[in-house]
This record gives structure tokens, sequence and C-alpha cells, in this order.
């Protein structure tokens, strides 16, 4: 209602701006008696000893009440003053529903980020496959020719096995083309997890009018400061360099640590927002 209020107060003050800019109000007309009756009835009351009196209204001649006033009088009577001075009114943002976005969508978004890093450990196995084959490959050769007659000796047949074992589990690696996907969720895990850790505490100002510092409000900054650099060393990554492949695991080890601690810090404020907030 509030809401509606603020329209139809808007709406009113613009006609009201509109109406002011193109109407030009006149003076009221006096009709009532000249200079010359005012001295001669003056004369007659003194000598009559009655009160002077003034002019009645209804010898001014005023024109009818203009459009302007009449949007004013509206304005006032719909302005709502008390909604105003209460603060501005978030709706859903502020109440339960808005209050439980974050704690919700972060306990999705932590599931989420342990998901990609395990399709960035495939992606990593992946790549490690190809020189373990070269190499098992080489150690089957340097065992020498099979024997047609009494076949692969156990360690031909030990080696040969390997390598098949290897190029099966690559195959399969290949194609779920884990690289992709970890990219893509690695991505949306940094858009995602930035915007609703910008939101809790947004939220938070909304609904209580401050922040609350402490160790779950710093330890979230920390966590999108983890996720910055281990996007930064894609690049890198990309170019093949071992150091940014290793530095971007380690961060986001330590930030998948630091995630799940939040999720047990988190509970106890859960729990107070889910007593003093109301639906919806």
């Amino acid at each position: 209602m509030n809401l509606i209020h603020r329209s139809l107060a808007t709406v009113l003050l613009a006609l009201l701006y509109s109406q002011i800019t193109s109407y030009t109000p006149s003076l009221p007309r006096y009709k009532g008696p000249t200079r010359l009756s005012r001295v001669a009835t003056s004369s007659t009351q003194r000598f009559s000893g009655l009160p002077s009196s003034a002019p009645s209204p209804a010898a001014f001649d005023f024109p009818p009440p203009s459009p302007p006033a009449t949007l004013v009088t509206l304005a006032i009577a719909l302005s709502p003053t008390e909604a105003i001075a209460a603060g501005p009114d978030w709706g859903l943002f502020e109440g339960k529903t808005g209050s439980l976005l974050h704690p919700f969508s972060m306990a999705c978004l932590f599931g989420f980020s342990v998901y990609t890093g395990l399709l960035g450990f495939k992606w990593r196995r992946q790549r490690e496959i190809g020189p373990e084959l070269k190499d098992l490959e080489s150690a089957l050769k340097s065992l020498g020719p099979v024997d047609p007659e009494s076949g692969p000796t156990p360690s031909q047949a030990s080696a040969a096995s390997a390598v098949a074992a290897l190029k099966s589990e690559r195959s399969v690696l290949s194609s779920e083309k884990n690289n992709q996907r970890h990219f893509s969720s690695g991505s949306l895990l940094a858009f995602l997890g930035t915007f609703f850790a910008i939101e809790g505490p947004l939220n938070t100002y909304a609904r209580a009018g401050k922040l609350f510092p402490g160790p779950h409000l710093y330890a979230g900054a920390a966590l999108v400061v983890l996720w910055a650099g281990a996007a930064a060393c894609v690049p890198g990554m990309q170019k093949g360099n071992d150091t940014a492949r290793s530095l971007h695991i380690g961060l986001n080890g330590v930030a998948t640590g630091l995630f799940g601690w939040q999720v047990v810090t988190g509970w106890p404020i859960l729990l107070k927002v889910w007593e003093k907030t109301q639906w919806p």
C-alpha cells in the first residue's frame, strides 16, 4: 500500500506541475462600494453611532477553485508520511523470504564448489595419463617382442594390461569433457558466490540498519578474495604454467575449507534470522 500511495502522490504532483505552468491566476475583482460611497456611509455611521464594518466576503468576486489547488489537497491527503518517516520498504527483500535467500544459496553453492573441484581433479588426471602412458609403452617395448609360441611373459602381460587400462581411463575422461565443464562451473561459481556474498550484507543492512562485523563476515570477504585469486591463475594455466596450476589448486582448496567453515558459523545466524523476521 505504501508503494501505491507514493505512486499516486507522484502522479498528482506531476499533474500539479503541468497545471501550474499553464495556469495564470487572476486577481479577485472588488465589487463593493466606491470610495465616495464609503465616505458617505462612514459619515452616516459616525453620526448614527453605528460601528463601521468591513465589506462582506460577497463583495469580492473570487475565481472558482483551480485544478492546482485540488491536486495539492489530494497529494497531501495521499502522501504516506508515516511510511516515509519509518524508512524505505524493501518488501520481500526485508522479510523472511529475502533473509533466507543468502543462507540457502550459499549452502547450495558449497556443494557446487565441491562438484567443481572434482571436475578439476578429473581434468588434471586426464592430463597426467599422457606421460604415464608414454612411460608404460616404453617399458613394454623394452621387454622385447612377445614369443608367438610361449605367449607373453608375466611382466609383458602386466605392462600390456596397464597400458590398456590407462587408454580406457583416458577415453572415458575425454568423453566427459571435464575441462570445459570445470571452466564453466568455476566461472558460474565465482559469479554467483560473489553476488550472494554481497547480497547477504545488503540484506542485513536493509533489515537491521547496520552490519554486524565478526568472523562470518570477514571470512566471507576472504572467500571472495580467494576466488578472485584462483580465477587470476587461469591465463597462466592455459599457457602450461605448472606454478599457476598449483597456486590455483591451493587457493581453491583453502577456499573450499573456508566455505565449509562458513556454513558452520552461519547456522546460529540463520536461527536468529528465522526468529526475528516475518513472512513473507
